[in-house]
């Protein structure tokens, strides 16, 4: 099996560098586990991420689904700032209970130009799926 590009820790780095306003109102989104072509990372829902009757709302499940995009890419390709989301799908497929979202990620089709992601995305220590999304991001030439 392959190494990854960067570490969970390298890509916290990165990102802390080159997208600081992702935590502008505070860090929610965490990067917990790079694997080669796969990564694990989490969103702690808090008020402000909560729609009315106190379910996670579709643009947190949605910013999730996209930072995990962006977390298993460059951890397979290392830091490439400008790859960016040329698409993203999302499926919400329950009722998300406030807390903890897990999302697993990984890379369906790693090429030159486009890479293509599939991530699950779960309540902390559920398997029942609340979203499941697709993205494809363009990379920079090499």
């Amino acid at each position: 099996m392959d190494q990854p590009a960067m570490t969970a820790a390298q890509v916290t780095r990165f990102l802390d560098e080159v997208f600081p306003q992702m935590h502008a109102q505070g860090r929610i989104y965490f990067v917990d586990q790079i694997v080669w072509r796969q990564a694990q990372v989490r969103c702690v829902a808090g008020e402000q991420q909560l729609r009315p009757g106190g379910t996670v709302s579709g643009p947190t499940l949605m910013t999730l689904a996209d930072f995990a995009s962006y977390a298993v890419i460059l951890g397979s390709i290392g830091p490439k700032a400008l790859a960016v989301t040329t698409n993203l799908n999302i499926n919400f497929l329950r009722k998300p209970e406030a807390g903890v979202m897990i999302a697993k990620c990984r890379i369906l089709k790693l090429g030159k130009r486009l890479i293509v992601t599939d991530c699950e995305i779960a309540g902390e220590g559920s398997e029942d799926l609340v979203a499941h999304a697709t993205a494809t991001y363009s990379v920079p030439p090499r």
